[in-house]
């Protein structure tokens, strides 16, 4: 459920309104990237993830049947945490599981399941044996696989590619940044060229390319079409 406006005990001074822009910003919540849907003090240029505005107090995942996450406000221990998803440093908002010890960023939390697009469905999966598309490897953190088994991308490989491209992302203010942005599409093209040649490996590579957006768009915590649009250009401009 969303508000139009809410008070946050993260932010006391003053109240947090809903908003939705192109403009990426970084949570005040749980430190991570964000675009799209958010709650926003103007004042105080205080912002955060949806999922971080109105976090539950407790949640199950369907890949920990055993663990009961709570809500956090900071990682717990002194000692250095990383998102179970992810794969990245915990270092604001949690979701902790205190009897196994697993650790969730909110986002990745709430990752959807299965992704819609009306033409594409990607899965979530803990682990997948097939190899992700930009780093090559098989392991490593949740994947989303298309339901034609064919397009395998990590969350942390998402999340990696945002963090290095944070500087060209903010700055274009979603619409005109760089054009030294990385293009997946062409990481695609070298993963399927093998084998193949013109107009099957464009046309698979397009597909590909578009399943990263979805991907993308559900990894900063709003996975609408209108965001995926918005990295989609970035990416084509690439």
């Amino acid at each position: 459920m969303k508000y139009t406006e809410i008070s946050h005990f993260s932010h006391p001074q003053h109240k947090l309104r809903f908003e939705h822009n192109d403009i990426p910003f970084k949570c005040d919540g749980c430190k991570e990237i964000g675009i799209g849907s958010c709650y926003k003090c103007s004042i105080c240029n205080y912002d955060l993830h949806t999922h971080c505005a109105i976090p539950s107090t407790s949640l199950y995942h369907p890949f920990y049947t055993k663990c009961t996450f709570q809500f956090m406000s900071a990682p717990p221990g002194n000692t250095a945490r990383y998102c179970n998803a992810c794969e990245k440093d915990i270092n604001g908002f949690v979701y902790h599981c205190k009897s196994c010890g697993f650790d969730l960023h909110p986002c990745c939390a709430k990752l959807p399941t299965v992704l819609n697009d009306g033409e594409m469905k990607l899965y979530l999966y803990r682990k997948v044996s097939s190899p992700c598309h930009r780093c090559g490897r098989k392991g490593r953190s949740w994947s989303y696989r298309s339901n034609c088994k064919s397009y395998n991308m990590h969350v942390a490989c998402v999340r990696e590619m945002l963090v290095e491209n944070w500087q060209q992302l903010y700055m274009g203010h979603g619409r005109n940044a760089d054009r030294d942005i990385p293009c997946l599409n062409n990481t695609m093209y070298a993963a399927h060229s093998r084998g193949s040649k013109g107009k099957k490996v464009k046309k698979c590579c397009e597909i590909a390319g578009f399943a990263v957006q979805i991907v993308i768009s559900a990894v900063l915590g709003d996975p609408t079409a209108l965001i995926a649009g918005v990295v989609g250009a970035f990416m084509s401009r690439a």
